[in-house]
């Protein structure tokens, strides 16, 4: 009882439950019944909508300003509100908010009050942005407004905002521009690093050499390579297999085991099992499986584990030279450590059986592909019942309407 007393009996938390009670209730009372318009000055509708709630004389900590804006359920009321927020004679801006604001408006999609909020934090000046703050911004224009060019404009205005960016941001932007594919920008934005005061690491040159192995400038790769001793920077694992992937895609895959020795015998780096993924998936997609097959029995010899995409290699490549007895015992081994082979797997597996007339193993292969959630297709079934019933000539089964096209 005397907890309850102390706890109502202050005023100011009593004050606050009434103002963000009562003004979330106003907004949504304007949001149903009145024409209101965002931009519109709230002056004009303080008599009806609004309550002078912001007006009063009362003082708004952080705290409970941030839980007004993260509550209203119309984001689009939020940049109106903080503009009659400013007008309070206690209004102390903080990241904090900025950041709820922000996130308020990309929730609404609203990118363009976003850029007019943007300028007035610039104007203010009133408290210092950490570099998360930036980079929140930045993620939003990439990644949500698809605005590239400001992503690139608000890394490179940091400095007036006082605040100047880390090497992380910088790589943050450059690797937007090689996801989005603009690979001329990206050498644009990297000659630009100087004027951020910034230091090129390891993560940036990887990259630049992603950017040039997916536009297949395999050449320029390897130049990038030869600059990391210059930027006082050391190659690591995803340089090396980035290059390897670009090599493999250019039907160069004698060439990525070259880089193989190069990584382990120059670099003393150790092969991890994206780097054998990418080798034996160069190797089956240029006729070469049993190499993928043997690479694979090598991986297992010098101790590196393999992951799902290992394992799955393997499997396609065992079943591109027709070993679908081994295949089947590969399976029931991915199967046994909790790895689910693809659809595509099983398809291309029971096509094998069907082929060879292993009735008994299209059974096994059928009922463990039901049983990963996976269904049989049309064209899949009337292999199968060929498989079973040598006699069936697409003849109509009762249950064909039930298995899909």
């Amino acid at each position: 009882m005397m907890l309850r007393s102390s706890f109502s009996s202050r005023p100011k938390f009593r004050h606050f439950q009434l103002l963000s009670s009562a003004l979330l209730q106003r907004l949504n009372f304007s949001l149903h019944f009145h024409h209101y318009s965002p931009s519109a000055p709230l002056q004009k509708h303080s008599s009806n909508n609004y309550p002078n709630l912001l007006h009063h004389k009362d003082w708004l900590s952080q705290p409970e300003v941030i839980r007004i804006f993260q509550s209203l359920k119309d984001p689009n009321y939020a940049l109106p509100l903080f503009n009659q927020l400013t007008k309070r004679k206690d209004y102390k801006p903080s990241e904090s908010l900025y950041t709820t604001l922000i996130n308020k408006l990309a929730l609404a999609k609203n990118f363009d009050d976003i850029e007019t909020l943007m300028q007035k934090i610039k104007l203010e000046r009133k408290c210092r942005l950490s570099d998360s703050f930036f980079r929140n911004v930045i993620k939003i224009y990439g990644h949500s407004a698809g605005r590239i060019n400001k992503s690139i404009e608000t890394l490179f205005d940091m400095p007036n905002y006082k605040c100047w960016p880390r090497i992380e941001t910088f790589n943050f932007v450059l690797n937007l521009l090689v996801s989005t594919k603009q690979f001329e920008v990206v050498h644009e934005v990297y000659g630009r690093v100087s004027e951020l005061g910034l230091e090129i690491d390891t993560c940036c040159l990887n990259i630049l050499i992603k950017g040039l192995c997916e536009c297949g400038q395999i050449e320029a790769a390897y130049k990038v390579l030869d600059e990391f001793p210059k930027q006082k920077c050391s190659p690591n694992v995803r340089t090396f297999s980035t290059i390897m992937h670009g090599l493999c895609e250019n039907n160069r895959v004698d060439e990525a085991f070259a880089l193989l020795e190069r990584m382990e015998m120059e670099e003393g780096l150790e092969v991890d099992a994206i780097v054998f993924n990418t080798l034996i998936s160069g190797l089956r997609k240029r006729g070469r499986a049993e190499e993928g097959i043997e690479l694979f029995d090598k991986v297992m010899l010098k101790g590196c584990a393999p992951n799902p995409g290992t394992y799955q290699e393997v499997l396609y490549c065992l079943i591109d030279v027709k070993r679908f007895d081994e295949a089947k015992c590969f399976m029931g081994r991915m199967i046994d450590k909790g790895i689910n082979p693809s659809f595509e797997s099983y398809k291309l597996v029971i096509q094998g059986f069907c082929a060879e007339n292993l009735v008994e193993d299209l059974e096994w292969a059928l009922r463990q592909m039901v049983r990963h959630g996976f269904v049989p297709k049309m064209g899949m079934w009337k292999q199968i019942i060929h498989c079973i019933l040598p006699s069936y000539e697409g003849k109509i089964f009762p249950f064909q309407e039930y298995v899909g096209n």
